[in-house]
């Protein structure tokens, strides 16, 4: 199956003031939105695919990496796949609405592969990581989450706005935007993680990272950082059903 350190990249790959209640939303993420791109072409998207090169750092030695081509769709409603191939080994994890399932084959050998189907609970990550992927800030409320606006703080010495989007008590995603140009300039996780983004690529009017930088707290206070360096982007591509269906359990 996909590794222990990449899950928890993907599934991961999300001081309370006051509640924002539903269309009460902070201005903050008007500006966040007009930073990426025009609303009307945000509105617009219906999927995104990007392709790049993962490199995870050993946490106990960072001199040593693994690199690995990745592939990583979204599509609405509810859909999404990622593809990793390492040298060795080819891994994917998708979601298909209220499915998802991991898988794991051997590049050389399509015949050598294992299939797991994933909990409830990596259900609703996997989905509420690809709503917060194609929605750009706005909507949660119809998902059945909310937003909470905690402040302003102040990061790396930029004044940031910091905007919880708080999809269950266990899937929280907090975002500090700069007040100045509505950047995200991180996002944590309830777990504890970090996302920070670098770079800028910019795909029909919408601006998207150049560079994801991810680090998740492992044991004895150490941490896993994944990067992933964007080389392709496309907007609006229409993926068959099969992209994202449980594949069959018997190869063919």
């Amino acid at each position: 199956m996909i590794t222990n350190h990449f899950c928890r990249f993907v599934l991961g790959l999300a001081s309370w003031f006051f509640v924002v209640k539903a269309h009460a939303q902070p201005e903050i993420i008007a500006q966040a939105r007009a930073f990426i791109g025009d609303e009307v072409v945000l509105s617009a998207v219906r999927s995104l695919r990007f392709v790049g090169t993962l490199v995870t750092i050993d946490p106990v030695d960072p001199s040593k990496q693994t690199r690995a081509s990745v592939e990583i769709i979204f599509q609405k409603p509810a859909q999404q796949r990622i593809t990793i191939t390492y040298a060795k080994a080819l891994e994917q994890t998708a979601l298909d609405d209220y499915e998802a399932w991991q898988r794991q084959q051997e590049p050389s050998d399509a015949s050598k592969w294992r299939l797991s189907l994933l909990s409830i609970e990596q259900v609703r990550r996997l989905r509420a990581n690809t709503f917060e992927n194609l929605t750009f800030f706005r909507g949660i409320e119809q998902q059945g989450g909310r937003i909470e606006d905690q402040g302003v703080v102040t990061i790396e010495g930029v004044a940031c706005q910091k905007i919880a989007f708080i999809h269950a008590p266990n899937i929280i995603f907090t975002r500090y935007f700069d007040l100045t140009t509505g950047r995200l300039r991180l996002t944590e996780t309830e777990a504890g993680g970090s996302i920070r983004e670098e770079g800028e690529i910019s795909v029909n009017a919408v601006r998207f990272p150049e560079k994801i930088i991810t680090r998740t707290p492992i044991a004895n206070g150490k941490s896993q950082t994944v990067t992933i360096s964007f080389d392709k982007i496309t907007v609006n591509e229409t993926f068959p059903a099969a992209y994202f269906a449980v594949p069959a359990l018997s190869h063919r």
